[in-house]
C-alpha cells in the first residue's frame, strides 16, 4: 500500500526537537507564574465569527490564512490562527471580570494559518501567549514587556531587538487615519504591491508594515503615528518608556511598527532576531483595550498581552536540549534479560534515568550503545553475572569497573 505522508506545512517533532518546546514551556510556566499568571487551556476550534470580529474582516489572517470549514450541522468553524481571541472569549464567556480585578493568564499550543511554508513559518505552528485584563495603567505595559524580556533571557536568548510604538486610541486614530488617507491620495497607489493596493482602503496602517521594498520606498514620507497621538496616549506611552528605561530594557522606537491585527491600540511591540533569515519576528504584542467589549464583554475592560513564535525561538536555541540519561543496562547473555529489566527498574525508582537492552548482543556493541547515549554508568549482565548473581558496573566517564552483588548496589 502507498505510504501516507504528512500534510504540507506541518512537522513531526522527534525528541531532539520536541525537547526544545518542552524546555520553553517549562521555562514559561516558571517565569509567568512568578509574575502572578495562571495557565488557561483553550480549544483549538472556535466559531469563525470570533476571529472575524476580533482580528478584523480585512486582515490578511481572516482574508487569506484561516482554516475554516462547516461542521456537520453547517456551522462555520475555524482552527485558531492565534490565541488572544480565544483567551478573551473564555474570559468573557465565563464572566471572569469584576470591577477593579486584574486577571493574568497564559496559554500555549498549536495555531494554524494557511501560508507558504518556510523556515520558522509553518501552517501548524506553536505559540506561547500571555494576557492581562483589567489594568489600563502604563505599569501593566511595562510589566508585560519586562516579563517577556525575562522569559527570553531565561531560555538563553540575548541577541534580540525590542521595537516599540504607540498606535493611538479611538480618540486620536481617526485624525491619523485622515492624514494617512491624504498621503496615499498624493502618491501613485498603483505602484504599491497587490496586497497594499487592497489595504490602502481597508486597513491603511498595514501598508506601513509591508516588507516589499517598493512599498517601503513609496511610503517613506508617510505621516508618523507618534506625531498624531492625543495627550492621553502620549502621556501613557511616555510613562511606559520611563518605566522600562528605569528597568534597563534596551529597545528601539519604531514609528512604522504596526500589528497585523485590528484590535491593537496604544502600546505595540515586536521582538526580532537577525539570526533566522527573513522571518525576523520571534514575539510581539500590544494593548487591546476595546477587544473585550467587541466580543460581548463589559465596556472599558482593558487588556494587553504578547505571543512568542516557538518555531522561530527553537531555531535560535541550538541543539543541546535532549535530556541526558544516567545509565544503560547492557545485556550480553539473554538468560539475564529479566534480571536486567528489574535492575533497571530499581535504578529508576532510585531517581535515575536510563535504558535497558532487551536483546543480548556483543559486549562491544553494548558499550558502543552506552557511549552513544553518553551515560555516566553502564551496568553489564553477562554470563558471569548470570551464574554469580552479580552486576558489573562500568564507569563510562572515568573508565574503571567493578563487580558487585546486585542488592549491594542499592545499599
Amino acid at each position: 500500500m502507498a505510504k501516507i505522508q504528512k500534510i504540507k506545512g506541518v512537522a513531526d517533532l522527534f525528541p531532539e526537537e520536541s525537547a526544545k518546546y518542552a524546555f520553553m514551556e517549562k521555562t514559561a510556566r516558571e517565569v509567568f507564574s512568578a509574575y502572578g499568571y495562571g495557565e488557561l487551556r483553550i480549544p483549538i476550534l472556535e466559531k469563525t465569527e470570533l476571529f472575524c470580529r476580533s482580528i478584523g474582516e480585512e486582515t490578511d489572517v481572516v482574508q487569506k490564512e484561516m482554516y475554516t470549514f462547516p461542521d456537520r450541522k453547517g456551522r462555520s468553524l475555524t482552527m485558531r490562527p492565534e490565541a488572544t481571541a480565544g483567551v478573551v472569549r473564555a474570559y468573557v464567556e465565563n464572566k471572569i471580570y469584576q470591577p477593579g480585578k486584574v486577571t493574568k493568564l497564559y496559554t500555549y499550543g498549536p495555531m494554524f494559518r494557511y501560508e507558504r511554508p518556510q523556515a520558522g513559518r509553518m501552517r501548524q505552528f506553536h505559540q506561547l501567549d500571555a494576557e492581562i485584563f483589567g489594568a489600563s495603567e502604563p505599569q501593566a505595559d511595562a510589566e508585560v514587556l519586562l516579563m517577556l524580556a525575562t522569559f527570553l533571557s531565561k531560555i538563553g536568548l540575548e541577541k534580540l531587538s525590542f521595537e516599540l510604538n504607540s498606535l493611538g486610541c479611538p480618540e486620536c486614530r481617526p485624525l491619523y487615519r485622515k492624514a494617512l488617507d491624504d498621503f496615499f491620495n498624493s502618491i501613485n497607489k498603483e505602484e504599491l504591491c497587490e496586497d497594499c493596493q487592497r489595504r490602502v482602503n481597508s486597513n491603511p496602517l498595514r501598508v506601513l508594515d509591508c516588507k516589499n521594498k517598493k512599498c517601503a520606498e513609496l511610503t517613506k514620507d508617510a505621516p508618523s503615528i507618534p506625531d498624531h497621538l492625543c495627550g492621553d496616549c502620549r502621556d501613557h506611552f511616555d510613562a511606559v518608556i520611563a518605566l522600562i528605561d528605569e528597568a534597563g530594557l534596551v529597545y528601539t522606537l519604531n514609528p512604522r511598527l504596526v500589528r497585523g491585527l485590528d484590535y491593537y491600540q496604544r502600546t505595540a511591540f515586536e521582538v526580532t532576531s537577525g539570526d533566522i533569515g527573513s522571518q525576523t519576528a520571534v514575539a510581539g504584542g500590544g494593548r487591546y483595550d476595546g477587544l473585550v467589549e467587541s466580543l460581548g464583554g463589559p465596556k472599558k475592560v482593558p487588556g494587553i498581552g504578547f505571543a512568542c513564535g516557538m518555531e522561530r525561538l527553537a531555531m535560535l536555541l541550538g541543539d543541546n536540549f535532549e535530556e541526558k540519561l544516567d545509565f544503560y543496562v547492557a545485556l550480553v547473555d539473554q538468560r539475564a534479560a529479566g534480571d536486567a529489566l528489574i535492575f533497571a527498574e530499581k535504578l529508576r525508582k532510585s531517581g535515575l534515568k536510563g535504558e535497558a537492552a532487551f536483546v543480548a548482543t556483543s559486549m562491544k556493541s553494548q558499550l558502543r550503545q552506552a557511549n552513544k547515549l553518553e551515560v555516566k554508568k553502564c551496568f553489564i549482565f553477562g554470563t558471569d553475572e548470570v551464574e554469580n548473581g552479580t552486576v558489573t558496573v562500568k564507569d563510562m566517564i572515568e573508565g574503571g569497573q567493578e563487580s558487585l552483588p546486585r542488592n549491594e548496589y542499592f545499599k
